[in-house]
């Protein structure tokens, strides 16, 4: 069985495509949509709350859980990987990969809440495979039309 936990609604991407490429296997959800948006929290009440999503998911005896949320993945997994024997699995080094892989002009944008953003985290992971790919990073307060941010 594996976990999958979000801050919100986003993560049930993820749950779609582990869905496609894992049929058979038992999946468990968490998507925390009573305390959404994660990335307008201070770094300890990020890490707080990814504990108590965590310990959420380990009640049902998971492998290993995906943090589908790009907050949690830049701001809370080395706490998270220390604290639980379990693997954790993050969204930033997947989606670096690929962004590396598709950009047909070397540059990347970056669009994420002010907490991932500050991290640099997303910058750091795509100039690990690619140095000479221009990263742009934007942080967008949640809910505002994408075409404001």
């Amino acid at each position: 069985m594996l976990g999958i936990f979000d801050s919100g609604l986003g993560g049930l991407t993820a749950l779609k495509e582990i869905r496609k490429k894992l049929p058979g296997e038992e999946l468990v959800y968490f998507g925390d949509t009573g305390r959404v948006p994660y990335g307008t929290r201070s770094r300890d009440t990020i890490i707080k709350y990814a504990v108590q999503d965590m310990d959420f998911l380990m009640s049902f005896g998971p492998r290993a859980i995906i943090a589908a949320c790009g907050t949690v993945s830049t701001t809370a997994l080395p706490v998270l990987r220390e604290k639980f024997d379990i693997p954790i699995i993050g969204v930033v080094e997947g989606a670096a990969e690929r962004a590396a892989q598709i950009t047909k002009n070397g540059i990347v944008g970056v669009i994420g809440t002010a907490a991932t953003i500050g991290t640099n985290a997303f910058e750091k992971a795509i100039k690990a495979i690619n140095p000479d790919i221009k990263v742009v990073s934007k942080a967008c307060p949640l809910f505002v039309p994408m075409v404001e941010c």
